[in-house]
């Protein structure tokens, strides 16, 4: 692809122009970074060592931790690093480059919450059948398909956005290069680019939104079939993983099913979904799994002898 622009670098605004606030940005952001690490750290390497917790469901899990982690890391220590410059810029082809590595992860994270549904699905609605359905090879080619399903998604922003022209501005109120801010600073047609997003991103977003919520309402219904204790675990374990979807998919689908625009409440949004989310999601799936805390303690205790 030949870049045919006079740009050949992006300034960002960041979250704030304040100087006092970027500092306590700086410090709020660092922590929760350090919390988002270690919190899905530890689920892998829970997931990793605990001979309990080798099925399929919590081997979902750990990937989706490990999925978190790397995803935040694409965007947290830009943005850190960022709050303690005066000017923040990113050159044209690494802005290409967060594009694709945040949507490929952000993708993938997408795809992974769908397996995961239908992984509950499985366990609840057929659990004679379980092990046999969700199999090592099954558990392995589904997260094959998360990656090759987050790449798909994830080339096909830069590949729309590289070829536009820039003319300038090339000021992004933005933390980070995303697909509206581009879109706005280009000089040329961006009906097609346009169309895309609203597909690849928005529509793609809402519809699987919409499939996620409809399977738990039918996995929640099927349990007047199921034991007490049983129904117990299962609303537990949905409860988690509906609080994860919402918390992903809802910002997500505010910013892309929409016409072309940008609003000042988007890089907030965008805050939620790539850097508290991935923090909350270790804190959401281990505080009502018993299971995975009984784990934690085994493991802690294990590795102090």
């Amino acid at each position: 692809m030949e870049q045919r622009n006079n740009v050949t670098e992006f300034v960002l605004l960041g979250l704030t122009q304040s100087v006092q606030g970027q500092r306590t940005l700086f410090v709020v952001f660092l922590l929760i970074y350090l919390v988002t690490m270690m919190g899905n750290l530890l689920i892998v390497l829970t997931v990793v060592f605990s001979p309990t917790l080798h099925v399929p469901m919590y081997f979902f899990l750990g990937y989706l931790s490990f999925l978190d982690g790397v995803y935040s890391t694409t965007v947290t220590p830009n943005m850190i690093i960022d709050l303690l410059c005066e000017k923040k810029t990113i050159s044209f082809q690494a802005c290409m480059i967060q594009l694709f590595i945040g949507h490929l992860f952000g993708g993938a994270d997408i795809i992974l919450l769908v397996v995961m549904a239908y992984d509950r699905y499985v366990a609840i609605c057929k659990p004679l059948h379980y092990l046999t359905i969700m199999n090592k090879q099954v558990c392995i080619l589904l997260l094959l398909l998360t990656l090759v399903g987050g790449f798909l998604h994830g080339v096909l922003h830069p590949l729309f956005v590289y070829n536009l022209r820039y003319c300038g501005p090339n000021v992004i109120d933005h933390f980070i290069c995303d697909m509206y801010p581009l879109i706005k600073l280009a000089c040329t047609d961006t009906y097609i680019t346009v169309l895309t997003v609203l597909a690849n991103d928005g529509a793609i977003a809402l519809v699987i939104f919409t499939l996620l919520l409809i399977s738990y309402g039918v996995i929640l219904r099927s349990l007047k079939n199921v034991s007490q204790e049983g129904r117990h675990k299962a609303l537990s374990t949905c409860s988690s993983h509906i609080t994860v979807v919402v918390l992903f998919f809802v910002p997500s689908i505010f910013i892309y099913v929409r016409p072309p625009c940008t609003l000042p409440i988007d890089k907030y949004l965008t805050v939620f979904y790539t850097i508290i989310t991935p923090m909350l999601n270790p804190l959401i799936y281990t505080l009502r799994n018993g299971e995975m805390k009984n784990a934690m303690k085994k493991l802690w205790i294990r590795k102090r002898k």
